[in-house]
């Protein structure tokens, strides 16, 4: 930053070009954090994973959300942040590999995850449809999310 001399010779410090450095900052972190938070859903409790791991690998993720609906007895799932229609099975499918896509080689990308954060209301019927969906999507490396501790 530069400093210029006042009339009495003191320095003075510009505090314009720091704003705006401050503002680009601002946002560039809200307009990362925006498009992350809506691909996780607030309303999912994770099941406990007491014996879980922490994954330190930062591997591309295709994120299915799979929350439990009480009043209609079953679950709704939502890839990224787009509600799947589990009735119309080629169509998810056809969605989720089309996530898993590597744009050059046109084929699944093997360092692509199938990560499933599924509320620990949901019955393993949805978590088997789940994996059958993503398998004959052509995902083979797929990952549950929990939390080590009940909240």
């Amino acid at each position: 930053m530069a400093s210029a001399a006042s009339d009495d010779g003191a320095p003075t410090f510009q505090v314009a070009p720091m704003c705006d450095v401050l503002l680009v900052l601002l946002i560039f972190f809200m307009s990362i954090t925006t498009s992350q938070v809506l691909k996780i859903d607030s309303n999912i409790t994770l099941p406990v994973a007491k014996n879980g791991e922490k994954r330190e690998d930062k591997a591309k993720a295709v994120l299915l959300n799979v929350a439990w609906d009480p009043v209609l007895g079953e679950a709704t799932v939502k890839l990224d942040d787009l509600p799947l229609d589990l009735n119309d099975k080629e169509k998810c499918i056809e969605l989720i590999g089309n996530r898993a896509l590597d744009p050059i080689t046109k084929k699944i990308d093997p360092e692509v995850r199938l990560l499933i954060r599924a509320d620990k209301q949901v019955t393993a019927k949805y978590i088997q449809l789940i994996l059958e969906l993503g398998a004959e999507a052509g995902m083979d490396n797929i990952a549950f999310t929990g939390q080590n501790h009940d909240n």
